[in-house]
């Protein structure tokens, strides 16, 4: 079966691609006003897009009439956020702040989420999330109705159970993230995975020859 995305509606695409392409990971943004209100949603258009320089890469969606949503305002207003990384025991608040609320509600106070200060920039951070980055503007990209923003991590965060500092290593598993799957809100575990090692060219050559 093919389709021809330029016959189908942005909520088609919109249903199809976002049922194939999964699982997503979640950045859960957390970012201030230039007035000081806070702000947290969860975005699953988001990964790494590289390291030097640190990138994050989160689409955007705007409202139907072209306007932005808050994080989106803050984050071109301030060029600041951070990502935070969701935990499965931070499911049901992260479920929460999806909520469609007005400007200037505090999803952060509404959800009861603690939060610490950031290192570098303004917006807080998470406390119970595993991982958190504090992110800085790099660039803007504005596609149709989607806002696409590169941001620039200059600080990592990882919760001291978790890391190895002299070998930078990371219990993945133990961080227990959750991943966005397809409509109606699933989301899935990263706790069934397989291994796979990558060939070396000249050991598959000899294989062959």
């Amino acid at each position: 079966m093919e389709f021809d995305f330029a016959a189908l509606t942005g909520a088609e695409r919109y249903k199809l691609m976002a049922a194939a392409i999964t699982p997503r990971p979640i950045a859960w943004l957390t970012t201030v006003s230039p007035e000081g209100v806070r702000n947290a949603a969860p975005y699953s258009f988001f990964n790494m897009m590289g390291a030097e320089p640190p990138l994050v890469a989160i689409g955007l969606m705007r409202r139907a009439d072209g306007s932005y949503k808050d994080s989106a305002r803050n984050i071109l207003e301030t060029r600041e956020f951070v990502v935070n990384l969701v935990s499965e025991s931070d499911a049901e608040a992260m479920n929460f702040t999806c909520i469609d609320a007005p400007p200037g509600f505090d999803e952060l106070e509404a959800a009861h989420l603690e939060t610490v200060a950031s290192t570098l920039i303004v917006p807080p951070r998470i406390a119970s999330a595993p991982v958190t980055m504090e992110c800085r503007l790099h660039q803007s990209i504005e596609v149709g109705l989607t806002t696409i923003v590169l941001g620039e991590v200059v600080k990592f965060h990882v919760r001291d159970d978790l890391v190895d500092p002299e070998r930078l290593h990371i219990d993945t598993i133990a961080m227990g993230l959750i991943a966005r799957m397809h409509g109606a809100g699933w989301y899935t575990r990263c706790t069934d995975m397989l291994q796979l090692t990558r060939p070396v060219f000249d050991d598959w050559n000899k294989a062959e020859g």
